[in-house]
């Protein structure tokens, strides 16, 4: 009879209940957190390749006097210096002179006298299709003018515990900027 009744209060007995739903549920919250803060590390990479960028390219219409054959690569090495060095960046100038850095190293390249010419550029994702030259302030298929440009294609290595969260391709985080400066 005293084991039936210790049995009984054993099953009605609500101490601990709390504790054991506690632990059911922490590992959960505890994943949501680190996805959140995971999320949160791809959203700031992001970001602040995008602010680099984006500095690049003011700095690009701020000198866009140097897109000339003489001063293009010169243009070009200042905008690629902007980004951080752990930043893979290729930069074209007016379909002339160019700088591609990867890991850290910098390579010069790019016909200078392209830079004189103007353009009419057609971009697909990050790939410019620049064409022949035309003459400047003519209208283009695309409805913009010709004139001279610069394109800034950046990535950064990064990787995510969770996931890519539409931001990381292959393991990189990447942006692209094409401004026309004349």
């Amino acid at each position: 009879m005293m084991a039936r009744w210790s049995a009984r209060r054993f099953w009605r007995d609500r101490r601990g209940v709390a504790a054991i739903e506690f632990a059911f549920i922490v590992p959960i919250l505890a994943l949501i957190m680190v996805a959140m803060v995971d999320f949160g590390l791809v959203l700031y990479v992001r970001f602040g390749l995008n602010e680099n960028v984006s500095a690049s390219a003011n700095y690009a219409i701020v000198g866009a006097s140097s897109v000339s054959s003489t001063g293009g690569a010169t243009l070009a090495s200042n905008l690629a210096a902007i980004l951080p060095t752990n930043v893979d960046v290729t930069v074209v100038v007016n379909n002339g002179p160019s700088v591609t850095r990867t890991n850290g190293s910098s390579v010069a390249a790019g016909t200078a006298a392209n830079a004189n010419s103007c353009y009419c550029p057609t971009v697909s994702g990050s790939t410019v299709t620049w064409g022949s030259a035309v003459t400047c302030g003519n209208s283009c298929g695309s409805g913009g003018l010709a004139g001279k440009f610069v394109s800034i294609n950046a990535s950064v290595s990064h990787s995510p515990l969770f996931g890519n969260y539409g931001f990381v391709q292959n393991g990189t985080v990447s942006t692209f900027s094409m401004v026309q400066v004349q």
